[in-house]
């Protein structure tokens, strides 16, 4: 008897339907082809196993099984339902009336019960598009993929709870989640806050411009000064995520693997923080198994670099294009798979290797050279990328020891939404363009036009600093920004001085 089954594979951020055919017929023997691996081959010891335990049996026949299309790899112990549920239908121990009406997917333990799975959303996704009237899969796993209307959800917890469904031998209700309400109810909160900083003012009105901009933002300072402390509450001030946002990042944590156990959306904007000894791939993406990268787990978000020199060079040059195509394409010999990369990057750094230089009361002990020798581990079209430059200087303790409260994150961001709201106006019929940093150069000539002054200021300040001329746009970019936060339509001289005093690095001299 041949029965189908339907399962799903997750390639990129999108997900496939895969055809389960599984034939029993006279005979002896079990094969599996379609190119599965090894996870899926190994299905076979733990379905015998677990349809055991509940008190059925495999069938002692020849059993054929097919995984459609033959040409895409199968990976992973996920197919586990979908297979256990086909080879008991194709021996007449299930009713396979409404197999085809349904999406399985779970990892089966030998006992019988169900696993979570990875990639769940955007195999819900799927389902609900090729018309499937539900997902099966493990409990653990089911306010994820409730969160795709039109589509019922049964979240299982043993393979006889399946066979019961099928077999209508029990009622079963699916899950529903009303997706708008989880996601209002769970937003901007936050376990960090602008209100524990203390001093360090210049710095926050750097990350409160960084953030109405979604400009990438470099900190240089001494050990201790407080630069991961300010990079931990940047997605604090940033405007809350959209619901549309938080379905592409929930897609992208799903398929890593990273989401916790029932739940549905990520409501918070991702921060990310990847240790410097990380490879190529753990930053972009790819291996054997394409998995999204850091800088794809931070999309809608922060990827914070700290220490940035001590990261291996190669790695950060791979940066390059996804900071400015806000995509990543990983291109193998045998796939090929985009994931989004539109991301915020912070990164710190001490000035030199003792972290002294330009310290108001400690003295460098560094020998000649060794600044620019440590400044240059990061490449200039890297830097050519980062928008804003802030140098910050310890706490003096008078500051530390004052008792009144700073400006909380709630009043910050809110300036920030009314920055971005701005700009939303501003790029409406720019296709592909969100936020100020994103601007090309003919958007640049339209929107960021300077008056006499303010371009005599600019020009006198490249000439004098020793400016490079690839500042120019991203001074603009910066100048804009400043303005929208101050609700000014064009852009005056103080936005401009303001934005100049943000490219320490570019001066010449800056190092020594």
């Amino acid at each position: 008897m041949l029965v189908k089954t339907y399962g799903s594979a997750c390639y990129g951020v999108k997900a496939i339907t895969i055809t389960i055919e599984v034939d029993v017929s006279p005979g002896f023997g079990f094969s599996m082809v379609g190119l599965p691996d090894s996870a899926v081959k190994e299905s076979q010891q733990r379905i015998s196993t677990a349809v055991q335990a509940i008190g059925l049996k495999m069938p002692g026949r020849k059993v054929v099984i097919n995984m459609a299309p033959a040409d895409i790899r199968k990976e992973g112990s996920a197919y586990d339902l979908p297979l256990a549920i086909g080879i008991l239908a194709a021996s007449g121990q299930l009713n396979a009336e409404r197999l085809e009406q349904y999406v399985l997917m779970g990892e089966l333990s030998l006992d019988g019960y169900l696993r979570p799975i990875t990639g769940t959303l955007p195999i819900a996704i799927q389902a609900r598009s090729e018309g499937f009237a539900g997902f099966i899969l493990p409990k653990e796993n089911a306010r994820e993929a409730a969160v795709v209307n039109n589509l019922d959800i049964y979240g299982m917890e043993t393979l006889q709870g399946v066979i019961d469904f099928f077999n209508d031998a029990k009622s079963f209700e699916p899950l529903t989640v009303n997706t708008r309400e989880e996601f209002a109810s769970r937003t901007a909160s936050y376990d960090v806050d602008f209100s524990d900083v203390k001093g360090q003012e210049n710095v926050k009105r750097a990350l409160e411009i960084a953030a109405a901009g979604a400009h990438n933002l470099i900190m240089i300072g001494p050990p201790g000064a407080g630069k991961t402390m300010l990079a931990k509450r940047l997605p604090s001030i940033l405007p809350p995520l959209s619901l549309q946002e938080a379905l592409e990042t929930t897609k992208i944590h799903s398929v890593a693997g990273k989401m916790e156990k029932n739940t549905g959306l990520i409501s918070c904007r991702p921060f990310r923080s990847p240790h410097h000894t990380i490879s190529n791939v753990g930053l972009v993406g790819g291996g054997s198994n394409p998995q999204p990268g850091e800088i794809s787990l931070a999309h809608n978000g922060v990827l914070f670099l700290d220490e940035l020199p001590e990261f291996q060079r190669t790695v950060l040059e791979v940066m390059r294009q996804p900071l400015e195509d806000r995509q990543i394409t990983v291109a193998r010999a045998k796939y090929s798979v985009d994931y989004p990369a539109n991301f915020m990057l912070v990164a710190s750094m001490n000035p030199c290797p003792c972290g002294n230089y330009n310290h108001p009361d400690k003295k460098c002990l560094c020998p000649p050279g060794a600044v620019q020798k440590y400044l240059s581990r990061i490449s200039g079209p890297l830097l050519d990328r980062i928008d804003i430059h802030i140098e910050i200087i310890p706490v003096p303790f008078a500051k530390l020891s004052e008792m009144q409260a700073s400006e909380s994150s709630e009043i910050v961001r809110q300036r920030v939404i009314r920055a971005r709201q701005i700009q939303e106006q501003r790029f409406a019929v720019a296709q592909g363009i969100y936020h100020n940093a994103m601007m090309p150069s003919r958007l640049l000539k339209k929107y960021c036009v300077l008056d006499n002054s303010c371009q005599q200021l600019l020009k006198q300040a490249m000439e004098r600093m020793g400016l490079s001329a690839r500042a120019y746009d991203r001074i603009l970019k910066v100048a804009r920004t400043i303005a929208d936060l101050a609700q000014q339509e064009t852009i005056l001289p103080d936005h401009v001085a303001e934005a100049i005093q943000y490219r320490s690095l570019d001066r010449e001299g800056w190092a020594g």
